[in-house]
């Protein structure tokens, strides 16, 4: 079970470079089309990644609803950090209070089994 849980981590961090490292990486009066193709380039590592992870998922008899919201608490691991050593952007407590409402989501979503 957690090769496709790495997988998930590695293409969330690729995931949020295509969204957001163009903002860091690319000048900021780049076309919109460099933008796209830089985000398109690392977007296709990310394809290339959470699809074999959401097959294993399923194979190993996960639910979308259950791949979903463990896709958003993935997103919210990785994004953080993206956000404040990348950008660096400040540490918020409400970053604290998300995790916890997703905790929830986790739990509401995995209580069935």
């Amino acid at each position: 079970m957690a090769w496709p849980l790495l997988l998930l981590i590695c293409a969330n961090c690729f995931m949020t470079l295509a969204w957001y490292g163009h903002l860091k990486f690319l000048p900021h009066d780049a076309p919109i089309w460099q933008a796209v193709l830089f985000s398109w380039f690392i977007a296709l590592f990310e394809y290339s990644l959470m699809i074999p992870a959401t097959r294993l998922l399923a194979q190993n008899g996960w639910a979308v609803g259950e791949m979903k919201i463990t896709q958003e608490v993935v997103t919210l691991l990785v994004f953080v950090p993206f956000m404040i050593f990348l950008f660096k952007q400040p540490f918020k407590l409400d970053y604290v209070w998300a995790a916890l409402c997703l905790c929830g989501c986790v739990y509401f979503v995995f209580r069935s089994q």
